[in-house]
């Protein structure tokens, strides 16, 4: 580190993590209150090369710590950003300067970055060094059951949001350091042209065109991918890296839900019935991401251990990749995969579809393809996606088994099969009426095997098996009371959630098993 002046005090170091703003940031300001701080992000080059990494989360990252810089240099003091292990990076600071104290908030990351923190928090006892970590979500850490889980939430978001602090004083000694590029992690070339643009201040500008225009359709425009594009909030790769927080995205909602209530119902239109939709989806964020923070072991291993070795643990290679490709032959899943990878986010119908058709269509091993998906989502978040990928692919045990037929997806979610044609121009001489079933076609075989795919399976087939080994595994006592032990730890405690942090009876315990409801991560 290149230092033009020592300081001579023990800094309290700020560290970022996906909490990349300055308003309603607890930690900051907290640590402004006992003395002079260090704002510091590391960039950890083992993180980069996970699985569920990809080139389009660093460039949104890069975007949001540009932003937060701008942000903290205004108030006195720049982020400060350093590349390599966090644990050395703190080492290099307190020889330096000293660390009085260690601040962040607190993080349901994977994996690695559990494993990260947990020596982070081992280096910190040794050195006498105290870590602050402060609540940012609605997911508690060492919960005891979810009971009473919903109400808390209401609480924290109803806190008072955290003002940043009026001022920073300068660290001299600390330059800001360069913020590397992708190709300086060794990053594989990732493009995403229609990737949502990462900062502060075009997460505030989408939340504010989402409650004010382009929201009331929301709830009938959820479904499909093309409508909900333009409906859905497009908030989630902000909440994801902490651009905006949870709370001023409940309180801004509730705000608007008052708004609306002081007026005539024939001037509200559908933003009434739109935006209890979508405060449901803020509990369910939350409500996900507190599976992982509970249970750790989602990420990798079934939630139901019944299910182990049903599927084949080495994928097969040539299904996954047409899968992953856009080629399995299946118009609307091809289409939904080819958008995806151009623009970092689908509606959660089709992210459910997707998921789907890899685990029972395709009937691979759920964790490769959400590797895949991880990577393609800008807003990837641990904590609802692995929770979600077993969900879909029918390992928890307690949700209801749902296996798309993605021929019927298309035609209800694209009926004049718009979408497909834009995602895949191969079909553009296919007829309207076998858009969605190409191979019906009369003229099939002057595009199928030519320039795009037949089906590499019998999707009606292939349901019907994966329904029978599936359901196969839930017959039995033995999986019954384990299936209970999952619904008491995880389950939900209410079929539905409060809006506005008002106390409603409670209704008996339930999960909430409905896949055609908004995501909870992409909302």
């Amino acid at each position: 580190m290149t230092r033009s002046l020592r300081h001579t005090d023990p800094v309290h170091v700020v560290w970022f993590k996906r909490d990349l703003r300055i308003a309603d940031h607890r930690a900051l300001s907290r640590a402004a209150a006992q003395g002079p701080v260090l704002p510091l992000f590391v960039v950890e080059p083992d993180y980069w090369q996970l699985p569920d990494s990809s080139g389009r989360h660093f460039a949104f990252l890069r975007e949001c710590l540009e932003d937060v810089r701008a942000a903290l240099a205004e108030i006195g003091q720049p982020l400060v950003v350093r590349t390599g292990s966090a644990t050395d990076v703190l080492v290099d600071i307190a020889s330096e300067t000293g660390i009085a104290a260690l601040w962040s908030h607190e993080e349901t990351g994977n994996a690695w970055t559990f494993a990260r923190d947990r020596a982070i928090a081992d280096w910190c006892r040794t050195h006498g060094i105290v870590w602050h970590q402060e609540r940012q979500t609605g997911v508690i850490r060492r919960l005891g059951n979810r009971d009473g889980w919903a109400g808390r939430w209401d609480k924290f978001m109803a806190e008072e949001r955290t003002a940043p602090p009026e001022g920073l004083k300068p660290l001299d000694n600390f330059e800001p350091g360069p913020i590397p590029s992708a190709q300086d992690l060794g990053l594989k070339h990732d493009p995403c042209p229609e990737r949502q643009i990462g900062g502060r201040r075009t997460g505030s500008e989408t939340l504010a065109s989402f409650l004010n225009r382009r929201g009331e359709p929301y709830r009938k425009a959820m479904s499909s991918p093309a409508a909900g594009a333009a409906a859905c909030s497009r908030l989630s790769p902000y909440l994801a890296w902490g651009a905006l927080s949870m709370r001023e995205v409940a309180q801004a909602t509730w705000d608007r839900q008052r708004a609306l209530k002081a007026l005539p119902r024939d001037q509200t239109g559908s933003w009434r019935g739109a935006l209890v939709s979508f405060s449901g989806r803020l509990h369910w964020h939350c409500h996900f991401v507190q599976k992982l923070e509970d249970e750790p072991r989602l990420e990798f291993a079934n939630l139901h251990p019944a299910y182990d070795g049903l599927r084949p643990a080495d994928p097969d290679e040539v299904r996954l990749a047409a899968w992953r490709n856009g080629e399995t032959g299946l118009p609307f899943v091809d289409a939904c995969m080819r958008c995806l990878a151009a623009t970092g986010w689908m509606n959660f119908r089709m992210r459910a579809m997707l998921m789907a058709v890899a685990s029972y269509h395709l009937w691979l091993d759920w964790r490769a393809p959400g590797e895949h998906l991880a990577r393609l989502f800008t807003d990837y978040e641990p904590g609802i996606h692995w929770p979600q990928v077993q969900m879909q692919s029918g390992t928890t045990g307690i949700n209801t088994v749902r296996i798309y037929n993605p021929v019927k997806q298309g035609y209800d979610q694209d009926p004049d099969g718009s979408f497909v044609r834009r995602w895949i121009p191969e079909l553009s001489a296919v007829p309207d009426k076998h858009i969605h079933e190409p191979w019906t076609w009369e003229a099939a075989a002057t595009v199928l095997d030519r320039t795009y795919p037949f089906p590499v399976v019998d999707h009606l087939k292939a349901a019907k098996d994966a329904r029978q080994a599936i359901w196969g595994v839930r017959r039995g006592a033995e999986f019954r009371s384990a299936a209970s032990a999952i619904q008491d730890k995880h389950g939900s405690r209410k079929s539905g959630m409060p809006m506005t942090g008002r106390k409603r009876k409670a209704k008996p315990a339930k999960e909430q098993l409905s896949l055609s409801l908004g995501a909870p991560g992409d909302a």
